[in-house]
Order: C-alpha cells, then structure tokens, then sequence
C-alpha cells in the first residue's frame, strides 16, 4: 500500500526582481513555530550573503528531488512526481533537505546564521514549492544581486521577471519519511574518513564517470592530495555505489571551497554501505548522501526497525518529544540527565522520532537536530510491514525458545530457526529472506519476532 501526504500551497513560490534586488518568497504548505502549531506559519525573513552559491545549491537540492538515478527495468519511463525540499529554520540558520525520486540520494543545505541578515526569525519547519519558474529565476540571478528570502505564512514569494508561478497541490511521499530514519541512523555510525582542499575536491568530482552498471560499486581512499577511486576497499575508504550520482554537484563546484567525506569503518571484502559527503560553500554545506547500491533506496534499508521493535520506544519517544523545541543539536547526555533513562532508549527514542520526520542527524556538529514536521510521531511504524508481521507472528504465540540463544518462529505451515546473536545485526534467520540479504537489509520479521519474545514481549 502507497500512503502519502498531501500538501497545498496558498499562493505560488516567486522570485520578484526590482533593479539590483532579489526578493525570494517560498510558499509553504504549514508547519509548526516555536510556540505551538499554526497553520500558515511566517519564521523566517532576511537577505542572503552569498546569493549566486546559495541559489545554485537549492537548484542542486531541486536537481535532486526530480531525479531518478536509478530506474527498474519494468518501470520504464513512470517516474515518481517530484517532491518539494523540506526547510527548518532555527537559530543556527535555514536548512533545506530532499531525496531523489529513487530516493536512493539525499540532500541537504545548511545556510549558516552568519550568512543570513535576518529582518524576522522564529523557529519554523515546512516543506516548500521549488517549481519550474522559481527554478528559472535561481538559475538567472546575477551574482552581484541581493537575495531575500521569505519562508512561511502567506508564501515562498518567488515573481520571476518572466511571469508568476502557478500555484499546485504537491504530495510528500512516506517513502521520504522511511527515508530521514534510514539517513538519519546511518549517518550517526559515520565518522570523518577524507578532507580535500578547493583544488582536489574539484579534481575528484570532475574525475567521476558519468555513468556506470546498475550494481557498481567503488572505494575512494587517499592518494597524496586527493582521492582515487578503487573497486577494493582499503584504509579508510569510503563507498562510492554509482559513483556519477555524485555528479549532480558540478554546477556548485566553483563555489566549493572543501569536502568532507563520512563513511563507517570497514575492512578488507567490506560490503557496500551508505557514505556522505559534505561540500563546504560560502556561508554553509551541501550534503549529499549515497545509498550502498544504486539500486536501493535509503527507505528501504530497514536498519531502524530493531529500535522501532522496543516495548518502551514509544513512551519513550512520545516524553522527549516534548522536551525539544528546534534544538539544532540535541543534547542526548541531558536527556539522559533529564529523563532518568539510559542513553540505549534515548536513541531508540530519537530513531521511531526520526522515522516519522521529527529527528534528523548532522554529520557536521556530530548531533542530532529536531525537525518536527506535522506528522504523528508513531505514523510509520504502520508503514513497517515486517514490523507489522513481527508483532502478528509474537502475539499469536509463534515464537517458541529453543535455548538461550535461539529461537522457532512457526510462519505459516513453516518453522524457521533464529540465532541470536550479542549484537542484534549478527542475527541468522533460516528463512530464504535472510538468506538473499544477510542482513545487509535489516532483519527479517522472524528475526525481530525473536528479538521480540527474548525481551518477554508478548504481543
């Protein structure tokens, strides 16, 4: 089943051009202010110091948004409608996120507060229309023109001098929100593995084949003073799977003045994994993350569904809900402090906010943010059907011990044995799911059945 969210627009997105003046509006489709819910909310108004390296990057967060990287063969040329950029403005400045429509690449820009002069600022999120005009006007602005940007309230004011922009209905599609819990807990097992200077990181990038087999997978690891890439893993590499998607971050290279490079640690004969990668621009970053496969989209990695399984989590999740306001960076030592339980359920806690939208993770400050979209904070444990099937299969009592570390999950006319294992990512499952991923997936519903009944979860 397909769920999404509908958003409208009370008036189009617009770039209005007055002599050396640029006035950007992004109309938004609601959110939430810092002192409750509003339905149209006005927080942020102010003018830009860097105008031509910001426009180009949300262009390139557009890009994003309406691409597709990768394209299933019986899909042909149905390409999912594009989505609008999500923005959150707090004290530390705005910040813009989108996923492609394979989401299999994330993005996101920072716009550091010190690169914003702000007229009005209350903390604020939204998504916001990033349509064909106001695209067009980004892609025109002189680089000497002042940009002003409006986000909230009555609209994301964007008049181009070639007409208005149409207003439209949009939808948000959940496959975004599976996909900020995915993003959102691979990041926070990363670590800073390369920086390039300006000059190695515009070699690098210009270097990236522009395009490459379905299943490709490459290492990039250091060499002298920049980066090369491999088809093995060594000292701190980093996977680079359909390395061209990286490619969508040419037209900003002239403004980038380093790159970050975030990967887990991984060994000899690694399999793929997620990395990221931080591209510094004047006054903020854009980042861009890459699924282990081209073929494989962050929201269906299923790495959060263990802490989305706890008996607690939702409690949990629900109490320090309510202690954040627009934190850019949550404190997860003083919600220990403040909430008397262990840091474990806080983070299991922050995965189930994340997986509706509420939390997202910031490689940069190494900390979790708040971004509270309107979303119920347990919407999308529904939408986890293996999840769903795990809780089935432990209240109809199929789960039975076999000894201390394993366990026979009757499915059907069929009894699979599960192997726990100290770490819940070393899980074995008989089952011919597990079989195919080994884990490389999450866990299957057997495995997290048995997670489940070894907590004494019943159901």
């Amino acid at each position: 089943m397909s769920t999404e969210l509908d958003y409208a627009y009370l008036a189009p997105s617009k770039l209005e051009v007055a002599g050396s003046m640029a006035r950007l509006g992004l109309s938004t489709s609601g959110g939430m202010m810092a002192t409750g819910l509003a339905k149209h909310p006005f927080f942020f108004s102010g003018f830009v110091e860097h105008p031509a390296a910001t426009a180009q990057a949300l262009l390139t967060l557009a890009r994003v948004a309406r691409t597709r990287f990768y394209v299933p063969p019986n899909m042909l040329a149905a390409l999912l409608r594009a989505a609008d950029p999500v923005v959150t403005a707090t004290a530390e400045g705005l910040r813009f996120e989108s996923f492609s429509a394979c989401c299999g690449v994330y993005a996101r820009l920072d716009v550091d507060a010190s690169a914003l002069d702000v007229y009005h600022l209350a903390a604020g999120v939204t998504n916001v229309d990033v349509n064909p005009p106001l695209r067009q006007a980004l892609a025109s602005l002189s680089g000497s023109a002042p940009l002003h940007l409006d986000v909230g309230s009555d609209e994301l004011r964007v008049t181009t001098l070639e007409g208005t922009v149409v207003e439209e209905k949009v939808t948000l599609p959940t496959r975004w929100l599976k996909g900020f819990a995915e993003t959102q807990m691979l990041a926070a097992g990363m670590s800073l593995r390369h920086e390039l200077d300006a000059a190695a990181t515009r070699q690098f990038a210009q270097a990236l084949p522009r395009q490459s087999a379905t299943k490709t997978v490459m290492w990039a690891t250091r060499v002298a003073r920049g980066l090369r890439l491999g088809s093995q893993p060594g000292a701190d590499a980093v996977c680079v799977a359909g390395p061209e998607r990286l490619r969508v971050i040419e037209p900003l290279l002239r403004f980038a003045n380093r790159l970050r490079v975030y990967g887990p640690e991984v060994e000899p004969g690694a399999l793929p994994t997620a990395s990221a990668w931080e591209f510094e621009l004047p006054g903020g970053r854009l980042s861009i993350g890459l699924s282990p496969e081209k073929a494989r989209g962050f929201s269906g990695e299923g790495s959060v569904l263990h802490a989305l399984s706890g008996a607690q989590v939702g409690e949990d999740a629900e109490m320090i809900s309510t202690m954040l306001s627009f934190e850019p960076r949550i404190d997860v030592p003083a919600l220990v402090s403040d909430t008397g339980i262990d840091a474990g359920r806080v983070n299991a806690a922050l995965n189930l906010l994340a997986s509706s939208g509420q939390v997202g993770y910031d490689l940069a400050a190494g900390a979790y943010f708040h971004r509270p979209l309107p979303v119920r904070a347990d919407a999308l444990q529904t939408l986890h059907p293996r999840l769903a099937d795990a809780k089935a299969l432990v209240a109809g009592g199929a789960v039975v011990r076999v000894s201390e570390n394993a366990m026979r999950v009757h499915s059907g006319d069929i009894a699979y044995d599960v192997r726990l294992a100290a770490d819940p990512a070393d899980d074995q499952c008989a089952c011919p799911w597990w079989a195919k991923y080994r884990g490389t997936r999450g866990p299957c519903k057997h495995v997290l059945a048995a997670r489940m009944a070894d907590r004494g979860e019943m159901g």
